[in-house]
Parts: structure tokens; C-alpha cells; sequence
């Protein structure tokens, strides 16, 4: 029992100074190879305080080296810019002024839905209240309001349609039918709902629509009260 406490007690000051030499930006912004290192350090330190049979030094000897690999790419990652989208990202503007860009969202393995989640978490939810919108290297969420940003985002909206298809349930909210919208969007030159990438409404009548590879619409619908 008490070579078990003193084990994990070495273990654990190796871990700290270690952590404690990365840097604040390992415990906070995680570049992806950073996150992969600390995996990797966690996993390492487990080994030796589980497995008596191990030799400790085996244990430090590997989360040094772990830590020594960590340093040489930080160098690279800050001496050779070339490099630095290949090892830490880049980051991707989502939203510029035509409106969403589908194809940033795709490499990034996220969807519209996302997008509008993130921008709501920032307290944004009107989507032609935002001039750029984009998601950092290790994750983070920036987004740019436009000037009169309050005065566009007056009414909740809603989902009315994401990416090809139809909220059947959020449609009948707004107390108008599928073939209204669907006759709103012909108007507007979409022929097939397959080519919609968002369709939002919120209360006042204002719709926003953007189809497939193109610059977004923003449709007065007539309503002249809040319906929500």
C-alpha cells in the first residue's frame, strides 16, 4: 500500500511540472497535437502507478520523452509558419457576407444546425445580423455582428428547413402550411427543396434563405405582428 502511495505521489509532481512547463494554452485554447500529447501523458502515467511489476523510471522516462517531442513541435509550429496549418489548423470562416459557407462547415464535419447552436450560445440569433462568423484551430467560436445587429434579431426565429429538408413541426408553428413556403421559395427561383441550405422565419415575418452555392436572401413575408 505505501509503495503504491509513493508511486503515484512521484507520478503525480512528474505530471505537474510537466503540465506546468507546457504552458497556460495546454490546460485552456489545446491545440489538436496538444490534445493528443496530453492523452498520451495520461494514459502513461496510469501504466506505473497500476502495475507494480513496471519500473517507475520507465514510467518518467516515457512521460519526458512524450514532453521533450511536445517541445520540438511547439518549435517547428513557431519557427516554420509554413508548417503551422499543417500541424495546429487553421481557422475556417463559416459565415461571410453571401451568407454560409457549406463547403467550410463540411471540412470541418459540422452542419448548419451547429452553426446556428454555436451562434445562439454568443447570443446571436438572427443569421443575417452576423458579418463573419468562424471557428478557430482548437475549436473556439468567433463571430462579427453587424453594426445594427439588436435591431435585426427583434423575433426568435425558427427553422423552417436545413439542408434539403423540411421541419414539418416547425412549419405548422408559424400556422401557415408546407405548400405556402414551398410556393414562396419558387418565387424566389428555388425549383426543388433539395437545393435549400437554411430557411428560417421568426415572428415578424422576416425569412432567410439561402440555397446550395449560393448568396443569401432575406424575404419580408407581410406579417405585420409577432406571432411567438
Amino acid at each position: 500500500m505505501g509503495l503504491i502511495f509513493i508511486r503515484t505521489t512521484i507520478i503525480f509532481i512528474a505530471l505537474l511540472a510537466i503540465m506546468r512547463f507546457m504552458g497556460k494554452r495546454q490546460i485552456g485554447e489545446m491545440q489538436p497535437y496538444e490534445l493528443v500529447i496530453t492523452l498520451i501523458i495520461s494514459e502513461l502515467a496510469c501504466i506505473p502507478m497500476a502495475d507494480n511489476s513496471i519500473p517507475l523510471l520507465y514510467g518518467v522516462i516515457a512521460i519526458l520523452t512524450v514532453f521533450l517531442l511536445h517541445q520540438i513541435v511547439c518549435i517547428i509550429d513557431l519557427k516554420f509558419t509554413a508548417l503551422k496549418p499543417v500541424i495546429s489548423g487553421s481557422p475556417s470562416i463559416v459565415l461571410n457576407k453571401n451568407g454560409i459557407d457549406d463547403s467550410q462547415l463540411k471540412k470541418n464535419n459540422l452542419n448548419v444546425s451547429d452553426l446556428i447552436e454555436s451562434l445562439r450560445i454568443e447570443g446571436y440569433f438572427a443569421l443575417d445580423a452576423i458579418e463573419y462568423a468562424l471557428y478557430e484551430s482548437e475549436g473556439a467560436f468567433s463571430a462579427l455582428p453587424k453594426k445594427n445587429f439588436e435591431q435585426l434579431q427583434t423575433s426568435l426565429p425558427i427553422i423552417l428547413a436545413s439542408e434539403g429538408k423540411f421541419d414539418q413541426k416547425n412549419v405548422a408553428r408559424t400556422g401557415r402550411d408546407l405548400n405556402y413556403y414551398q410556393n414562396i421559395l419558387k418565387e424566389h427561383g428555388c425549383k426543388s427543396e433539395k437545393k435549400i441550405l437554411i430557411f428560417t422565419v421568426d415572428g415578424n415575418g422576416k425569412a432567410y434563405f439561402q440555397e446550395k452555392g449560393k448568396r443569401y436572401k432575406v424575404i419580408d413575408l407581410g406579417w405585420k405582428n409577432t406571432l411567438w
